[in-house]
């Protein structure tokens, strides 16, 4: 069992939303929380404009590979992100659910996908301020 947070950030597709949110956590949080990412259905790649985008900000996420959900990732994860999965999201008691509207960047084009992009960034960087992991700069 790590000392350190986990998060699973979970949309349907586990090609935009999820894998850019998955992206700026490690970006900005490096080894200091454990990230995953998955999906209730899971894409063949991840959107093209999402890797995109977060290449225009220096990460890199288009190494990444949808994944699909397990009750495994959920159970092992402290904070659970949803994105747009609706019921697909197995509960389990004791873990932090927290759901994120944000705009689907499927079938957009980077222009589009850029705000999307920046309002998860956003949003990360509130949600390292609440986790308090030890070594974390919500400012870099």
């Amino acid at each position: 069992m790590s000392d350190r947070p986990s998060v699973l950030f979970v949309c349907v597709h586990n090609a935009g939303r999820s894998q850019m949110a998955a992206g700026w956590l490690r970006h900005l949080a490096g080894d200091a929380v454990e990230v995953r990412s998955a999906g209730s259905i899971p894409g063949d790649q991840v959107n093209p404009a999402a890797v995109a985008a977060m290449a225009e900000v220096g990460i890199d996420i288009s190494d990444q590979r949808p994944k699909v959900l397990t009750t495994d990732a959920v159970e092992a994860s402290d904070v659970v992100i949803t994105m747009g999965c609706g019921d697909a999201c197995p509960i389990f008691p004791g873990k932090r659910y927290l759901d994120w509207a944000l705009e689907d960047p499927a079938g957009k084009g980077v222009d589009s996908v850029r705000p999307i992009r920046d309002e998860i960034e956003g949003r990360i960087r509130g949600l390292l301020a609440e986790l308090q992991a030890p070594g974390v700069s919500t400012t870099s």
